[in-house]
């Protein structure tokens, strides 16, 4: 059985909600609600979360990865 983690933090994912079957922890979800939308951080959020939806649907060789970023 694979272990979900995060799609934002890649922490390994105990709580949190599920979004087309990818997993967002308390901890972010919480901090993409508390963040204002206009700013790097919302924008940060939203990319993951859309890059991570659509993995399945863009081309192959292209890089996905949110957690080259630092928070």
């Amino acid at each position: 059985m694979n272990k979900r983690t995060c799609i934002i933090c890649g922490k390994p994912l105990n709580n949190g909600i599920i979004i087309s079957g990818r997993g967002i922890c308390k901890n972010c979800e919480e901090k993409i609600i508390e963040c204002d939308m206009d700013t790097d951080f919302y924008e940060y959020y939203k990319n993951c979360i859309k890059k991570s939806i659509t993995q399945g649907i863009v081309t192959k060789g292209e890089d996905l990865s949110c957690q080259g970023y630092r928070l």
